[in-house]
């Protein structure tokens, strides 16, 4: 969050209902109350961002800080209480007749009774921890650490206001700001490594161990991967425990909740049990996401049978590949894989002995029945339940670490290109295999040089600071201008006479060619639409370009979210999940800097970097396959005509729609169209 921007409305109100800020927040005050019970989060929330407004940043980083702690506190003391009194009062049966339910529901009120007494000490009255639902949404998007870096800035604490802007990234990659003062401190306080002060030890062992997997460093990869899966499971505990809390019911108002006592218990039950069969998505997600990782769990076990195959513990690689056929029973790989180490352990041993995994077999099984009597519950109660796919196996490992066969470059053609270009002038440069990739490809001599020039006095007399970026002068960096124009705001100063119409038009079919050119060349089955059109120019400022470490747009993916610690890029608001394939088309190459890269998804690693020039296109899947950004703009005006495409009909650009019908009504005033050629030629 920029340092001049205000907190939320909810917050306000937060801030005035809330008590006065305490002294321990205040400056030269203590840490009182360390003993006695805990102070609520959401108050020490409200009081930190109201100091930090007031000025005193160091009573704002206590409390914020203390707010921090308290939650934790909370949830800790919370998993405590519920795990020790669920060892002492055991859930009795019910037993047979009149009266045969009372054992179990006397069993019910004396494990309440425990959790309340184990409780208050440490917590107080259970009203005082009711956060609103603006404040708990803070946290999950760690909003605090935003605040706690400006506030450790000002005190001059580098080292925490680095680590506070790196766990706010964390959960918010698509932050510009954030990720340029990443950069910064790293630069300024010489941070290498950065701590993520709310991530999953079990998500973090994971990573590590799919690093070292990756480089071919088994042994290594075992070791993550094993203590991953170990924090998996006491993960799956705490959050089943953790879903016995209070639960929000939407549908009713609580005073004048009129149901009887087994329909009361089902609805609660219900939405602890729906709770508890999400665990499985709640711990293969990561803090701030929405989308969880695909196929998590069982992607565990397929790493590791291989891996101990590499070496040479076959009982393990067949006791993982057994453990992962439980979630996919009918993987061919593995279940080759699966025959493949059994025969090596063939005369040593019965490979019959060797079984899946206990833990993985329990929660599979626990898994069935929660959606089971979910579905029961639907089916008779009337409530509203869908299952999830909560293991798809579109996350299946992408490599060819397979034992028993070679990969047939099968990936390649589940997405066909190379169709014909339609225009006998295009001139086809690189595939995707030669730009080290998938789904791209580079063209020349998409527009000509008169057309470039047309298309660059049309851009200098139309374009606007920031049009069509929600009016942002300088959207991506501060050391360029930038200044866009869409095709209806051309075609609209066209008709109004303020630059010539021909040339307006000229936008408009330059990018109807793009579009036929990337339908075809990725041989889509289906019609490919507009999401965005937009001519865009970015002028290096004067001044503002000694040592610049920036991007003139910084590394990202066009339809996803990109988190490049984790290596995944996440499908979900705010990204424009509905683009399918992007495009850009070069207007000149009078500059400096500014070369198009593709990179890893560890947004480092370019794997391709393009020089733009007039006529040159660059098109590519949207998806997080192809993650790319443009180098820093040192001298001159960069400009080019972005495009992006969807094939969902329900995401059409509406602008281009608009374009459409003013295109119609020029033609029937026989306006005619631009000189240029749109209708293809020599098509193959």
């Amino acid at each position: 969050m920029a340092s001049g921007s205000r907190p939320w409305g909810a917050l306000l109100l937060l801030l005035l209902l809330l008590p006065p800020v305490p002294a321990a927040c205040r400056a030269g005050g203590g840490c009182a109350g360390e003993g006695g019970p805990l102070e609520p989060f959401d108050a020490l929330y409200a009081s930190g961002v109201e100091a930090y407004y007031g000025g005193d940043f160091a009573g704002a980083a206590r409390c914020l800080e203390r707010a921090l702690r308290s939650r934790r506190e909370l949830r800790a003391a919370r998993l405590r209480c519920r795990r020790r009194c669920r060892g002492q009062v055991r859930l009795a049966a019910p037993g047979p007749g009149a009266g045969g339910d009372l054992p179990f529901f006397g069993s019910v009120l004396r494990r309440a009774g425990c959790v309340r007494r184990c409780e208050e000490p440490r917590l107080g009255a259970a009203s005082r921890h009711r956060a609103a639902e603006e404040v708990r949404a803070d946290f999950q998007r760690r909003v605090p650490y935003s605040y706690l870096q400006r506030a450790y800035i000002q005190l001059n604490k580098l080292d925490e206001a680095a680590n506070a802007a790196h766990t706010f990234f964390m959960a918010n990659p698509e932050h510009m700001e954030i990720q340029q003062d990443i950069e910064n401190y790293k630069t300024t306080a010489g941070k290498v490594s950065l701590i993520d002060r709310e991530a999953k030890q079990h998500m973090e062992d994971y990573s590590a161990g799919v690093r070292h997997y990756d480089k071919e460093e088994y042994e290594l990869a075992i070791d993550f991967l094993e203590r991953a899966l170990k924090g998996y499971y006491s993960e799956d505990e705490d959050c089943q425990i953790m879903c016995e809390g209070p639960q929000r019911f939407e549908e009713h108002e609580y005073l004048e909740y009129k149901a009887g006592l087994y329909e009361a218990i089902a609805d609660h039950y219900m939405q602890v049990l729906a709770c508890k069969h999400d665990c499985v998505r709640e711990l293969a997600t990561r803090s701030g996401r929405i989308s969880p990782i695909e196929n998590f769990l069982p992607l565990h076990y397929d790493y590791l049978q291989f891996a101990y195959y590499r070496v040479g513990d076959y009982v393990k690689a067949l006791e993982c590949a057994k453990s992962y056929l439980l979630f996919h029973p009918d993987d061919e790989d593995v279940l080759e894989n699966a025959g493949y180490y059994e025969g090596l352990l063939e005369g040593t041993m019965d490979p019959d002995t060797i079984k899946p995994r206990k833990e993985a077999k329990m929660l599979l099984r626990r898994h069935k029945l929660e959606s089971h009597l979910l579905q029961v519950a639907a089916a008779g109660l009337g409530y509203t339940y869908t299952e999830p796919n909560y293991w798809n196996r579109y996350g299946a490992r992408q490599d060819e670490h397979r034992p028993l066969h070679v990969q047939q470059g099968c990936f390649l053609s589940l997405f066909p290109s190379g169709g014909p270009l339609l225009y006998s002038d295009v001139k086809f440069v690189y595939n995707s295999q030669q730009l080290n990739g998938t789904q791209r490809v580079l063209l020349d001599n998409v527009i000509s040089e008169e057309q470039c020039r047309e298309l660059h006095r049309v851009a200098s007399g139309i374009m606007l600071a920031g049009d069509g970026y929600r009016g942002k002068t300088s959207p991506h960096t501060p050391n360029e201008r930038f200044e866009g124009a869409t095709v209806l705001k051309a075609l609209k100063y066209g008709y109004e006479g303020r630059v010539p119409l021909k040339s307006a038009r000229l936008f408009y079919d330059i990018s109807e060619k793009a579009r036929r050119i990337v339908e075809s060349y990725f041989m889509l089955n289906s019609t490919l639409y507009f999401s965005y059109t937009h001519l865009v120019c970015r002028t290096a400022l004067s001044g503002q370009q000694e040592r610049r470490n920036d991007l003139s747009h910084p590394i990202h993916a066009d339809n996803c979210l990109l988190d490049p610690e984790a290596n995944e890029c996440w499908k979900e608001p705010p990204a424009y999940t509905f683009r399918d394939y992007s495009a850009l088309l070069y207007m000149n190459a009078d500059f400096e800097g500014g070369e198009f890269i593709f990179t890893e998804m560890d947004a480092k690693t370019v794997t391709a970097s393009i020089k733009p020039k007039c006529g040159r296109m660059i098109s590519f899947s949207s998806g997080g396959e192809n993650p790319h950004g443009v180098k820093a703009v040192t001298k001159g005006q960069r400009c080019a005509v972005a495009l992006w495409f969807t094939l969902d009909p329900l995401y059409r650009e509406l602008e281009r729609i608009q374009a459409d019908e003013v295109i119609a009504m020029l033609d029937q005033e026989h306006l005619g169209p631009s000189e240029m050629n749109i209708n293809p030629k020599d098509e193959l």
